[in-house]
């Protein structure tokens, strides 16, 4: 009893702590900044990483408590017990939604003290401080979510020894201790970038120096969340039986909506930094993607939707919803007092020009969130208007998202060959040549391989042409200064396009030509379907250890070869039933095997549901080119003018314009010009 006191009251103590540090450094910084007071602006840091010291504690304490089965806090009786697996009972802490809060109050205290060490001899500068305010006022909120409503130090039932552990689907696959906070370090990580935007706002520093210095903290949360949707689309693949990657779950949407939005702020802050256009629409993507992460944290910890992601239903929901009105009001008010101040010092000369790709990119990327967003939550609209139940599937998806995924294609493949200014049509002749050419032999190759359909065609021959686009660049960066050619924004830019065109082609191929059947296989026989062969050696039960989970396998020989293992695992301690599936990966398709109901231990018959997936690995390996892209992309190319970021923060605005432009970041080459 003893131990299970010190669990709880140490671990509410940390997040009381970080509460009152974060509200304190406000404050402080509020009064340094209105009082000129230079040494206590210059104490801000402290408070910073004070919050993170007692999240930290708080996070120890949790740990400590699922590992102690201190089973005297509600949440270790809810996701805590005495079979759970040693990694999975570390991952207990984000399986639910209390432990979920405290695991994003974690990251973003993290953030926090980050951002406090990266400027902590520039906390004199204002701009700098309104920063650190707008994000120890995020900190505070997380905390007291922590502390009321979302409380994982709360004291449970009386008695209890023993807990069913966490849900079955987060104990079964290894990326359940990746996935959440890679996530979280993407979704949170935009909190930088948004809080110097809000602070430029303040400040009246509409310059481009702010950009500066958040464009790594925005890249690489990007990269992070772009990492997290792949793992989950991965562990949706691994885990759940179904076959696929993606299905428009409202979860899936609830992470892939901030991602559209900060994919459209990465590009367009480009023009900003080079011609000082697009400031509106760059702070409006900074703010709906930090918006649109609380929104997201609203839907799927509120038990508005039903999903086999989402945390069920939860106090939370009225706090979350709350927060992202006032977030949305604040932002908007604060972006339309500036307005004036925010009128572009140049204007979009052609549209044919990087700069007007930027905006048709931008307005491609706005639809797609819209589209997106309505879908999700049209549903809730009209539960809560007409009080009946609807359902947007699918179809609505598929018809409305693949037109502009295939425009965005293309617009991957002229961009990249566009100069600023104006284009000349001798000059797009010249530059577009070979990745036309790349998009003929990409579709002419899928035709000879029995591909058909107009909708994979198209993607297909896009994806060539863009790829030939961003071979080109790279072909010419590496001529003029070998392999140090592939580092620097644009040319690592370059690569992570390769990286989405390679999930692009196999999304496509994946969506569109699988095949499915479903097999009764019994023993001594050999099946046949789909150029594959399918033996059942025999149907077995397999019990742990611990007597908390029962496996019932078929034993399939695929192809005459190996054994694969599709089978229905029943966790006996919350009674739960789920589906087991067995892949065979391969380079060009995958073998997806999935046992249906029916089968008896030790029997001869078995029923499997099987699926031929083309091309499901270079989803993966995409993620793999994009990570690299992401990396080169953050350190400057070598022909870049050396700056400090930081300098520039504290200058007067013309000079930080001046040197935002003289430092645009560009490929070495002459598509630069």
């Amino acid at each position: 009893m003893i131990a299970a006191s010190l669990n709880g009251a140490f671990g509410r103590a940390g997040v009381m702590l970080m509460l009152g540090a974060s509200v304190f450094g406000a404050l402080a910084v509020l009064y340094g900044i209105r009082k000129g007071d230079t040494k206590l602006l210059k104490q801000s840091p402290r408070y910073a990483w004070l919050a993170f010291g007692g999240i930290l504690l708080a996070c120890v304490m949790m740990q400590r408590a699922l590992i102690t089965r201190d089973f005297s806090l509600a949440y270790v009786q809810q996701v805590g017990s005495a079979d759970t697996p040693a990694l999975y009972n570390f991952a207990a802490m984000w399986s639910a939604l209390e432990g979920s809060i405290l695991l994003w109050a974690l990251v973003l205290a993290g953030f926090t003290a980050a951002v406090a060490w990266r400027f902590r001899k520039n906390t004199d500068d204002p701009l700098v401080g309104w920063a650190l305010i707008v994000m120890f006022v995020i900190t505070a909120f997380f905390a007291m979510i922590s502390l009321g409503p979302a409380d994982p130090f709360a004291n449970g039932a009386v008695g209890v020894t023993s807990g069913p552990g966490p849900n079955p689907l987060l104990q079964n696959h290894i990326l359940v201790l990746f996935h959440p906070p890679i996530l979280y370090l993407g979704f949170v990580g935009f909190t930088v970038p948004f809080a110097f935007a809000i602070a430029a706002l303040v400040t009246g520093r509409l310059g481009e120096g702010w950009l500066l210095e958040t464009r790594r903290w925005a890249l690489f949360s990007w990269a992070f969340l772009t990492i997290g949707i792949l793992l989950g689309g991965w562990w949706s693949y691994e885990v759940l039986g179904w076959g696929g990657v993606w299905a428009w779950d409202p979860v899936e949407n609830a992470s892939l909506l901030p991602w559209l939005t900060g994919t459209a702020y990465i590009h367009s802050v480009l023009v900003q930094e080079r011609r000082g256009m697009l400031r509106v629409w760059n702070l409006s993507l900074l703010v709906a993607t930090f918006s649109l992460t609380i929104l997201g944290t609203f839907l799927t910890r509120s038990g508005v939707i039903e999903s086999v992601h989402a945390f069920g239903d939860g106090p939370v929901g009225a706090w979350f919803l709350a927060f992202f009105g006032l977030i949305v009001v604040v932002s908007l008010g604060l972006i339309a007092w500036r307005g004036d101040r925010l009128r572009s010092p140049g204007a979009i000369d052609s549209p044919l020009s990087r700069e007007g790709a930027f905006l048709a990119n931008n307005v491609l990327f706005t639809v797609f969130t819209f589209v997106v967003l309505l879908g999700t939550i049209f549903p809730l609209l009209v539960e809560a208007l007409d009080d009946r139940r609807t359902i947007v599937g699918a179809p609505y998806f598929d018809r409305l998202t693949m037109p502009i995924g295939l425009v965005l294609l293309f617009l991957m493949g002229v961009a990249p060959v566009l100069p600023w200014r104006k284009a000349s049509g001798e000059l797009l002749r010249t530059r577009l040549f070979w990745p036309a050419w790349c998009g003929v032999a990409a579709l002419v190759f899928s035709v000879l391989v029995g591909a058909d359909g107009w909708a994979p065609l198209i993607a297909f021959g896009l994806a060539g042409f863009a790829a030939g686009a961003a071979l080109r660049q790279l072909v010419l960066a590496t001529r003029r200064q070998g392999w140090r050619g592939l580092v620097g924004r644009a040319n690592g830019g370059m690569i992570v396009h390769l990286g989405v065109i390679m999930i692009a082609v196999a999304l496509a191929a994946s969506n569109s030509f699988t095949h499915s059947a479903t097999l009764e296989l019994e023993q001594g026989e050999v099946a046949e379907w789909g150029g594959h062969t399918f033996e059942l050696e025999s149907v077995t039960v397999e019990i742990n250890d611990a007597e908390s989970e029962r496996a019932l396998k078929a034993n399939v020989i695929l192809d005459g070869e190996n054994i694969y293992e599709p089978a229905i695992t029943t966790y006996l301690n919350q009674g739960v039933t789920v589906g087991t599936p067995s892949v065979r990966t391969g380079f060009t398709k995958d073998v997806y095997l999935t046992l249906e109901p029916g089968a008896e231990p030790g029997g001869t018959v078995a029923v499997i549901r099987v699926f031929v997936k083309p091309m499901i690995l270079w989803l993966w390996v995409g993620g793999a080119v994009m990570a690299i892209g992401t990396v080169l992309a953050a350190f400057p190319g070598k022909r870049r003018r050396a700056t400090d970021p930081v300098s520039a923060l504290i200058a007067t605005p013309d000079l930080i314009a001046s040197a935002a432009r003289n430092d645009a970041p560009l490929a070495a080459g002459a598509d630069d010009d």
